[in-house]
């Protein structure tokens, strides 16, 4: 009788035994299901988003900007082949070549990249602002030229933004190339120039400041004038 006993208690540890080894096989079955499932799943999203023709594709690097920089220049562009006049409304160092001189600012080619914008003193039109998208925010541009359109000793200084600004508002601290131009022209104070241009609706505005130094001219966006000259060194 004991035989007997042992005999059914090693067919029923043997039938618990296969019993747990077949929810094993059971449970990873299951599990590698899932597994799979996912994995074709996420197979699928990730084809929507490559290429799927079979060829390589060939793009320029992005032209990145930020909002406020981007909102900024479209207020300008805006104005694009429209000219202003303006008025200097703060110069602390009296006695500039500005004095006394019609001020016209033109906003004159516009990309979506660059903008540029002659700044008309009296006869003199060697002067253009150009701002530049540059992937690191805005440069300003200074493009002074002579009037058989050669390039002037004293051209293409100015800065750059910092931070994001303010889309009607932007600053642009002298920049290293300006730096050392002005350390070799003998005017090293000038190291310290910010560069300011502010659009608003009915006034645009250009302002240059340093430590004891500001000189600021505003035009009146409400009342465009007829276009000026093409500026030196540029073609129509």
């Amino acid at each position: 009788m004991a035989v007997v006993w042992q005999k059914l208690l090693l067919v029923s540890a043997n039938s618990s035994f296969k019993l747990g080894f077949e929810m094993k096989k059971l449970h990873l079955i299951k599990a590698s299901a899932c597994v799979l499932s996912t994995c074709l799943i996420a197979g699928v999203n990730a084809a929507d988003l490559k290429n799927t023709s079979g060829k390589s594709v060939v793009l320029p690097a992005p032209k990145v900007s930020i909002a406020t920089h981007d909102a900024y220049l479209d207020h300008i562009r805006k104005h694009c082949g429209k000219a202003y006049e303006g008025k200097i409304t703060v110069d602390n160092a009296k006695g500039g070549g500005f004095a006394g001189k019609k001020l016209v600012m033109h906003v004159r080619r516009c990309s979506d990249r660059e903008l540029q914008i002659p700044f008309h003193v009296g006869n003199d039109a060697s002067r253009t602002w150009i701002l530049t998208k540059t992937g690191s925010g805005i440069s300003l541009k200074h493009d002074h030229r002579q009037s058989d359109g050669s390039y002037d000793d004293s051209t293409m200084y100015g800065g750059h933004t910092l931070d994001a600004g303010w889309d009607r508002v932007q600053s642009f601290p002298a920049d290293q190339y300006s730096k050392e131009l002005f350390a070799q022209q003998g005017i090293p104070q000038s190291s310290g120039n910010t560069w300011q241009m502010f659009i608003y609706p009915e006034k645009f505005t250009y302002r240059m400041i340093r430590e004891g130094r500001e000189f600021r001219v505003d035009f009146d966006l409400t009342k465009p004038i007829s276009p000026p000259a093409v500026p030196w060194g540029y073609g129509d």
